[in-house]
C-alpha cells in the first residue's frame, strides 16, 4: 500500500532543517497535481453525475473517516454560503458522527454497520449519489456505505490513493489519486488529504457550474451573511447590470440581498432614453 510505505526522499526527515522540510514538502506536493491531471476524465464524469443528482432534487453524499471525513465535511459545509443551496443537498457522513469532524475518533472507521445506519437515517434513494473517500481504499466504514448504496441502486463513486484498492473495485465509478508515500510515513493528511480536498473542490464546484448556480464566473447565489459578502454581492451586480456600485448596494438592501432578484428587477426596468 503506497500510502503506508516509507518515502526514501524523507529517510533523514528528523535531521532536516526547517527550510529543507519546506522544500521537500513543496517538491512532493507537485505529485498531487500530477495525480489530479491523470484523473481528469474520471473527475469530469463525477461532476456530471453530481450535477444530474442535484438537478433532479437528489443529494451528493460524501462518506469518509478520519482525515477523509473531515475534508468531506469542510467541502459540504462551504456549499450553502457559496452557492445558496440548502445544507441537506451536500452531506458529509463521517464515522464517529458529528463530533469526529472536530476531534479524531479513529476506531469508528472499523464499523461498516454504522455507515448502513447513517444512510438509512437519510432515507437515501436513487436520486442521490454516494461518494466514498479513503486514502487506503480499505476503510470498513466507507466500504460498508458504498456496498449498501449499491444494493439500493444508487450511483457510487470511490476515491482512493492506492492502486487496486477495494474501494476502487467496489464503487461503480473509481477515481484513483496516486499520490504515493508521504514524507511522514502513513500521515495521509499530507499529499493524500490535499489531493482529496482538491478533487472534492472540483466535483462540487463543477457540479454547481453545470447546474446553473453561477453566471459567467460569478457567485450569483452567494449568501450575504456579513459586510464583506454584502460588498461582494454589490460588485457582482455592478458587473452584470448597468448600475453603479451604490445603486447595486441599495437595490440589494431592498431585496433581501438576492443578486438574482436584483438582476431580474434591473432587466425588467426600462432604461430611460436621453
Amino acid at each position: 500500500m503506497s500510502t503506508e510505505s516509507r518515502n526514501p526522499r524523507s529517510y533523514g526527515l528528523d535531521k532536516m532543517s526547517a527550510r529543507e522540510i519546506v522544500r521537500l514538502m513543496n517538491e512532493e506536493e507537485a505529485i498531487v497535481l500530477r495525480a489530479l491531471q491523470a484523473a481528469e476524465e474520471a473527475i469530469a464524469v463525477t461532476i456530471e453525475k453530481a450535477s444530474e443528482a442535484f438537478c433532479r432534487g437528489g443529494r451528493v453524499i460524501y462518506m469518509g473517516s478520519g482525515t477523509s471525513g473531515r475534508v468531506a465535511t469542510m467541502d459540504a459545509a462551504e456549499m450553502p454560503p457559496t452557492f445558496g443551496v440548502d445544507p441537506d443537498r451536500f452531506i458529509a457522513l463521517v464515522s464517529g458522527g458529528a463530533m469526529a469532524s472536530a476531534k479524531a475518533v479513529e476506531d469508528a472507521e472499523d464499523d461498516p454497520h454504522q455507515a448502513v445506519v447513517a444512510l438509512n437515517e437519510l432515507r437515501v434513494d436513487t436520486r442521490d449519489i454516494v461518494i466514498g473517500i479513503a486514502a487506503s481504499g480499505t476503510t470498513p466504514y466507507v466500504l460498508g456505505g458504498i456496498r449498501h448504496a449499491k444494493q439500493k441502486g444508487i450511483w457510487t463513486c470511490g476515491i482512493a490513493n492506492n492502486k487496486g484498492a477495494p474501494l476502487l473495485e467496489m464503487a461503480e465509478h473509481p477515481i484513483l489519486l496516486d499520490t504515493g508515500p508521504e514524507i511522514l510515513t502513513g500521515s495521509t493528511r499530507l499529499k493524500a488529504g490535499t489531493a482529496q480536498k482538491l478533487v472534492l473542490n472540483r466535483i462540487s464546484t463543477g457540479a454547481m457550474v453545470l447546474s446553473g448556480k453561477i453566471i459567467e464566473n460569478l457567485m450569483v447565489d452567494v449568501k450575504a451573511k456579513n459586510q464583506k459578502l454584502k460588498e461582494r454581492c454589490a460588485r457582482i451586480v455592478k458587473e452584470l447590470a448597468p448600475v453603479t456600485y451604490d445603486e447595486a448596494f441599495s437595490l440589494l438592501e431592498k431585496n433581501d440581498w438576492s443578486i438574482r432578484k436584483v438582476l431580474d428587477l434591473v432587466k425588467a426596468t426600462p432604461v430611460a432614453s436621453g
